[in-house]
């Protein structure tokens, strides 16, 4: 189970992975600019209340994922992410959950009180290829943050996390991948992915394989696989996640 909350909406492209972005694809369909960052009307869903006084959003909803139409550190929403941070620390019962490309501007409206980072916040950091991976990574896993995990996708190339797995040992929590998806979407190759969860399997890291992407390579054959749902459901039949069998020791 999961909520999301997207507290502000619109992006900037930054990189090669922002190419096809999906809400800008979705945002076109209504006509909306997509590079406009604007304050929702959700804004305060995570402290919002009943006639009862209950707060709505409760711990079993599961996961908050947050900011997911948005980079929750991009410079327009600097003035309103000290309130959105408070609303977390008020709702330390749930868990917020949300992904950047901007590790760079994690401590821009940082909170004082962060101290070495909340427990119910989880900061996944993107790399869609080798060169944003060498350029993001080491600063992501050197942030005072207690729960970090990484994500390739769009994954564009084979990206190897092997050197960040040796010289940050525990900071890395989990490891997701998956292909692009979308009418202009770019290759993934499964060859790609199964050495990204051999090096996973190497260093006790939980990977998980989410999707295909539209267009996949598969043992020397090329998919063509439009539904969405479809490229989720055969990323699980490949049947490559992996879990420890001791969870990793994350670094505090």
């Amino acid at each position: 189970m999961s909520v999301i909350w997207n507290p502000w909406h619109g992006c900037t492209k930054i990189s090669s992975g922002c190419r096809h972005c999906y809400m800008y694809r979705r945002d076109a369909e209504f006509g909306k600019d997509s590079s406009i960052v604007t304050k929702t009307s959700s804004f305060r869903a995570p402290v919002m209340r009943n006639r009862r006084g209950e707060y709505r959003m409760q711990p079993e909803d599961g996961l908050v994922y947050t900011c997911f139409t948005s980079d929750f550190f991009h410079p327009d929403a600097d003035e309103w992410r000290r309130e959105a941070w408070a609303m977390m620390r008020e709702r330390s019962d749930l868990t917020f959950y949300f992904i950047t490309k901007r590790p760079e501007r994690f401590y821009t409206s940082l909170p004082e009180d962060w101290g070495q980072g909340w427990d119910n916040i989880r900061i996944c950091c993107t790399c869609e290829n080798q060169y944003e991976a060498d350029r993001r990574l080491p600063l992501f896993l050197s942030l005072p943050v207690r729960h970090k995990s990484v994500i390739v996708e769009p994954m564009l190339e084979n990206v190897s996390l092997s050197r960040f797995f040796r010289d940050y040992p525990g900071q890395i929590e989990e490891v997701t991948c998956g292909g692009e998806s979308g009418p202009d979407a770019r290759l993934c190759d499964y060859v790609w992915v199964m050495r990204l969860m051999l090096e996973c399997v190497q260093y006790s890291v939980p990977f998980h394989f989410m999707q295909t992407g539209t267009n996949f390579r598969k043992g020397g054959h090329l998919y063509f696989i439009k539904d969405h749902r479809d490229q989720i459901s055969q990323a699980a039949k490949a049947r490559i996640d992996y879990q420890p069998m001791e969870p990793v020791q994350t670094v505090k």
